[in-house]
């Protein structure tokens, strides 16, 4: 009976603290960080507080039981009291069936709480996330922000359920066994404790070596994990059908797997040697108390019934001395949860409305950009090392292994977001003092070689980014005083790779206005030339687009792209290059959706076809950031400079 309460209590406590990472305890929390812990728990203190007066109560009864039977045994088997027995008995199951009563109020205490503020922190971190600035997901590996909203949020909770009840109930349940060891048999109790001290070193020794073995663990799973995700994405799959050999892949993807294999059975050896060792110690101790609680029960010095409670109370005694041996690992660990979340919401975005932001005039808007100059914000103006990496702001460089096994993952995205995003890590001003105006309804064509800086132009009017010097207007507001919600609602960007989130065309398409019916969804696919295209779709505009749109044409869902465009009906429109890396017919067909898209709009266009360019009211070349040459489509040839080598070189041989 004992040892099935020992091995039960040892495994219950300490077989968490094993899953948490020894070194965090050494961690120097944030000022302020425990304050802020207590503030998320206000709103539920009530229930905490009713939570730990049950724990409380759990902990007061883990004598019950053993007290009952010694009195069992002495007051009811010794005289042959049958009436006692079958009462005491009862009240041992009275107590059993209390505390499982007990255990299932904690649960749903314990539950109510968790969840709760699992909810707070998952709302308050997605929130502040979806209002940073493009240049902060430029940098940011997608993994380790989801990691914040997963692991390290519900790594948080536990500070105020598991954590915060483990600590407590051990510590009252040591105090109270031990007050009762004492009263029964101050000499029994001593040879108990004489174990403690071979429970509380291998727990510590081996507890290091285990968190090791998770950290190694965890690298080799991350690599693993990464591996499989390049590989199964649409575009990873397409690489590798193209130019990967499938034995390599299997050979390299079972070497990974491997090494996961070989960690797993030493961390489990490790587990189960360790968890063996102190089970021998349970029953060493059981075996010293039956050996001196004989020879005293023998010599009238205790009774049979005190030699089996000191038993009953072995179990419940040891389990909780070695849970608390390494309580301080326990609270760290939660505190750094809750201070990695801390870290994200206390990054500010970058872009943010003024406190007497305005919405833009109705009508059509002019572009104005005023003496603009501007460079990519650096990296610790909108990021944190711990989220472009795993674990990266770790103590003793924990996520460096498992950074180097994501890098892969690391380009992948950068390569996704690469539109509209430019460089964070550029020195210097990337736009140099541009002065630029669309009048409305006009379409102002950006020409240059690559990396001259029109997409970054462009991000600036659509306030993905603000200035660092001069002024951006639209419809003479400057858009730093401009709330967001109005410039993104009046300006329509479609880039030459379009997004589509893996869900059917109709929730692709109301995404961009979620109240549009289905008259007005038609009258947009209409209009972008893509809904004889939807028409054929297997289930029309139920259909799912797949990951990222790749079960849709190029062309087909740029289309798309325009039509979601269209149902917003922006005043404003930036195209980045939109008819890039199509064939020639789709892009034709994608041409006339964005000649529809431009019509009566004010535009600004990234283009590499002539037939745009020439269409244009007026033609701003740039080089090096800067504005080198303006004018219309006759005049720049006219004049013999940039736009007209740009012309021999890049447009000459288009149909036009």
């Amino acid at each position: 009976m004992s040892m099935g309460m020992g091995g039960g209590g040892m495994g219950g406590g300490f077989g968490r603290t094993l899953r948490q990472d020894a070194r965090v305890a050494d961690h120097r929390l944030v000022p302020g960080t425990i304050r802020r812990v207590v503030g998320y728990a206000k709103p539920y203190r009530v229930q905490i507080a009713l939570f730990l007066g049950l724990v409380v109560l759990g902990a007061l009864l883990v004598v019950a039981t053993p007290l009952l039977l010694q009195r069992i045994i002495d007051d009811g088997v010794s005289t042959g009291d049958r009436r006692l027995v079958v009462v005491l008995a009862s009240l041992v199951a009275v107590v059993a069936v209390l505390e499982a009563v007990l255990t299932l109020v904690q649960r749903w205490f314990s539950s109510r709480i968790g969840e709760g503020l699992i909810y707070d922190l998952r709302t308050d971190v997605f929130g502040h996330v979806q209002r940073q600035s493009v240049a902060f997901f430029t940098r940011t590996q997608t993994g380790s922000l989801v990691t914040r909203l997963n692991s390290d949020v519900i790594g948080a909770q536990q500070a105020f359920t598991s954590t915060l009840s483990g600590v407590v109930s051990n510590v009252i349940s040591v105090v109270v066994v031990l007050a009762t060891m004492l009263a029964l048999s101050w000499e029994i109790t001593v040879v108990a404790l004489l174990v403690v001290p071979a429970l509380l070193l291998p727990a510590r020794r081996v507890g290091r070596r285990l968190a090791g073995l998770r950290r190694e663990g965890m690298a080799l799973n991350a690599e693993l994990g990464n591996r499989m995700t390049e590989r199964f994405n649409v575009a990873g799959a397409l690489l590798v059908k193209i130019f990967g050999d499938p034995d390599r892949e299997d050979r390299e993807f079972a070497e990974r797997a491997g090494r996961v294999r070989d960690i797993g059975v030493r961390t489990a050896m490790s587990n189960r040697v360790f968890f063996a060792a102190l089970g021998a110690m349970a029953s060493l101790a059981t075996a010293l108390v039956y050996g001196l609680g004989g020879i005293l029960a023998i010599d009238g010095a205790v009774s049979i019934g005190t030699l089996v409670a000191f038993a009953g109370l072995l179990g419940r005694l040891y389990g909780p001395v070695t849970a608390l041996s390494n309580v301080q690992i326990d609270v760290m660990t939660a505190l750094v949860s809750f201070e990695r979340v801390f870290e994200v919401l206390d990054l500010e975005p970058m872009v943010t409305d003024a406190d007497d932001a305005v919405d833009l005039p109705d009508g059509p808007l002019d572009v104005e950009l005023e003496h603009v100059s501007f460079r990519y914000p650096r990296p610790h103006e909108v990021s944190l090392l711990s989220l472009e990496s795993p674990g990266g702001a770790d103590a003793a460089g924990r996520g460096r292994t498992r950074a180097a096994a994501t890098v892969g993952m690391d380009e992948a995205a950068d390569a996704e977001r690469a539109p509209m995003a430019g460089t964070a890590d550029e020195e210097g001003d990337v736009l140099h003092d541009i002065s630029l105006r669309v009048e409305p309804g006009h379409v102002l064509a950006l020409v240059g070689p690559s990396g001259a800086g029109k997409t970054t132009l462009s991000a600036l009017v659509a306030r993905l980014y603000d200035a660092t010097e001069g002024v951006v207007r639209l419809g003479g507001v400057d858009v730093r005083r401009a709330r967001q919600a109005s410039v993104h609602a009046a300006v329509g960007i479609v880039t030459q790779d379009a997004h589509m989130f893996h869900d059917t065309v109709r929730a692709n398409l109301l995404y961009a206005r979620p109240d549009a019916t289905d008259e007005q969804i038609r009258d947009a696919l209409v209009a972008a030339h893509v809904a004889h295209v939807v028409d054929r779709l297997p289930q029309g505009l139920d259909t799912v687009v797949g990951d990222r749109g790749h079960r849709l044409s190029g062309g087909e869902k740029q289309r798309i792209a325009i039509a979601r465009l269209l149902l917003r009906s922006p005043r404003v429109v930036v195209l980045d290059e939109a008819t890039a890396h199509l064939d020639s017919e789709s892009e034709a067909a994608v041409q006339r959706a964005l000649d529809e898209a431009m019509s009566g709009r004010t535009s600004l266009v990234i283009a590499h076809r002539l037939s745009t360019v020439r269409a244009a009211d007026s033609i701003a070349v740039l080089e090096g950031g800067r504005v080198v040459e303006q004018g219309t489509h006759a005049e720049l040839l006219a004049r013999g400079g940039l736009y007209s080598e740009l012309y021999r070189t890049q447009f000459a041989d288009q149909d036009v």
